[in-house]
This record gives C-alpha cells, sequence and structure tokens, in this order.
C-alpha cells in the first residue's frame, strides 16, 4: 500500500446508534470553532517559546526580547495575540508591565503536546 492512501471500508454501513452516542457528546458548533481558534495560538513557534519563558518567571517585554533575540514590538505583538486568547495575563510595576501565564491550564496544554510528540 503506498504510504499515502487511506484505508476505507469495503461496503458503506452507517451504525445508528455510535452516530446517536458520538452526536449527543458533540460540543456546539461554536464552541469546536473557538476551540479551534485556540489551538491556532499554539500553531506559532515564537508564541510557545514565550510560553516556556513564562513558565519559568514572570517577565517584562525587554526581557522577552533580549531572552528572544526579537525586537520588543515582534514581543509586543505576540503577546497581544496570547493575551487576546487569555493565555497570560499582565501587571503593571512602575513603568514596566510583566507578564506570566494566565493559568495553570496553559502549562497543561504544552506539556500534554510535549509529551504527545515525545511518544514513540
Amino acid at each position: 500500500m503506498k504510504e499515502y492512501e487511506m484505508e476505507h471500508c469495503d461496503t458503506v454501513e452507517v451504525h445508528e446508534e455510535l452516530l446517536k452516542i458520538v452526536n449527543e457528546k458533540m460540543p456546539e458548533e461554536e464552541e469546536l470553532y473557538d476551540l479551534a481558534e485556540l489551538f491556532k495560538v499554539f500553531g506559532d513557534s515564537t508564541r510557545i517559546r514565550i510560553l516556556f519563558v513564562l513558565f519559568e518567571a514572570e517577565v517584562c517585554v525587554c526581557d522577552l526580547a533580549e531572552l528572544l533575540h526579537m525586537t520588543q514590538s515582534a514581543v509586543s505583538h505576540q503577546l497581544k495575540i496570547l493575551k487576546q486568547n487569555k493565555l497570560v495575563k499582565s501587571r503593571r510595576e512602575g513603568k514596566s508591565i510583566f507578564y506570566s501565564l494566565a493559568d495553570s491550564h496553559v502549562r497543561t496544554i504544552i506539556n500534554q503536546g510535549l509529551e504527545h510528540i515525545e511518544e514513540d
């Protein structure tokens, strides 16, 4: 079998009971859309790098820019996306704004992804 060929059933048979169970558990379309949008945020390696920094410490844009060898503007742009998606939060201290993970779910999502890609 060629690597790109998909296996498929030899006959068409719809399993009504199974479909009923699945349909009862299926989230609403809007929830599925929101979930897909959330996962798109994780589709950028720069944002993943920012999240990894925030695993270790609460930092300001200046620190992130230095650590990641990026401009402050580029870091700020990515932080805005992360904040809009409730993955990071910020607090002001004098003239600086410090960023941290919004909650423990963020770490869990990343760690689950890492475990998945590291599986044999």
